[in-house]
């Protein structure tokens, strides 16, 4: 866990993002204000781990996932918030889905390419085989002539 409370709250970059993302453009917000919702964004996710938490010990599992989430959502009154939360998981495991797809994609490619190298290789070795092979033979008919 951490050592200082500060340790707990969220990147200032972030929070400021968050909030100019969130108001109107012209609309300023003093230091103070956004430390204030830093520490109530931090406390938050705190309590909203905690609670997601308690549903994943509940279950005998040591990891949590999405639906803790979204039962701690619901345990903490935030029930207004469950569709949007559920369209932003959606859209992320899209997201997460094509990439993968794109990666599985580009595997297979740079596969191919390197079977196909290898063909040609093997061709080639096969042919620079034959060759030496023609030559032996031809020495060999020219032993026996003599």
């Amino acid at each position: 866990m951490a050592e200082r409370p500060e340790d707990l709250n969220l990147p200032n970059a972030v929070i400021t993002r968050i909030i100019k993302e969130a108001l109107p453009d012209g609309v300023n917000v003093s230091k103070e204000a956004r430390k204030a919702i830093s520490q109530a964004a931090s406390i938050f996710v705190l309590y909203a781990t905690s609670c997601a938490n308690n549903f994943a010990m509940k279950a005998k599992r040591k990891t949590l996932n999405a639906g803790d989430v979204m039962s701690a959502m619901e345990e903490m009154e935030f029930e207004r918030f469950l569709q949007p939360l559920r369209q932003a998981l959606e859209a992320y495991k899209k997201g997460q889905k094509g990439k993968k797809e794109a990666s599985e994609q580009k595997r297979k490619e740079k596969k191919n390419i390197t079977d196909e190298n290898d063909k040609s290789r093997d061709e080639e070795e096969d042919e620079h085989m034959d060759d030496e092979q023609e030559g032996e033979n031809e020495g060999e008919e020219e032993d026996v002539e003599n």
